[in-house]
């Protein structure tokens, strides 16, 4: 079990062409706040991450932001979230995200997100961190990269219980009661004693 203080979000800098998305990221970042859990992310003050970041903080709840130097203006820092953390360069706002967080969680987003996403996936294969990681897949916005994650399943690149143990998760509810439920042990094949 899984215990959940503050998820990391990743998501864009941009809002998409579909309105649906930041309506899906505000009553993601209010259901978040509602149940008790605050939110870090990247410290931006636009696009989906400045949606999550503003419900969570409407509804309540705290909200950790993390911004290197180089993207105060570009990404518009967010000065009204609980906390703001200006950090020297995107290594360190990428070290600051993963060990603030008990999980991850990929909102729609673009390179960044994609990249940082890898990131923490391989971080929990490589055993950096034993934390949920998972693809909140509203509007079926992840179903290409799944189909090509499968077929790297299919093609013996990615082990099926690692593609298992990514959460996949549509709708508030049920992305925290999987994140809750979740331990990386109930995934891992047995080992055989030799």
């Amino acid at each position: 079990m899984t215990e959940l203080k503050r998820i990391t979000v990743f998501t864009g800098g941009a809002s998409g062409h579909d309105l649906t998305y930041q309506q899906e990221v505000r009553n993601l970042g209010t259901s978040l706040a509602q149940a008790g859990i605050g939110v870090v992310y990247g410290g931006g003050k636009v696009g989906l991450m400045g949606q999550v970041a503003d419900s969570a903080l409407e509804a309540g709840g705290e909200v950790v932001g993390v911004i290197p130097e180089v993207l105060m203006e570009r990404e518009v820092a967010h000065h009204g979230v609980t906390d703001l953390q200006v950090v020297p360069d995107m290594h360190v706002r990428k070290a600051q995200l993963g060990e603030l967080g008990d999980a991850f969680v990929a909102l729609p987003g673009g390179m960044g997100t994609l990249e940082e996403l890898f990131e923490v996936w391989t971080w929990q294969y490589l055993g950096i961190h034993a934390k949920p990681v998972a693809l909140y897949n509203t509007k079926g916005f992840w179903n290409p990269l799944l189909e090509m994650i499968d077929h790297q399943v299919e093609e013996g690149f990615i082990a099926a219980w690692r593609r298992d143990a990514l959460v996949i998760a549509e709708e508030p509810e049920e992305l925290i009661g999987k994140l809750r439920g979740w331990d990386l042990k109930h995934f891992e094949p047995v080992q055989s004693a030799a």
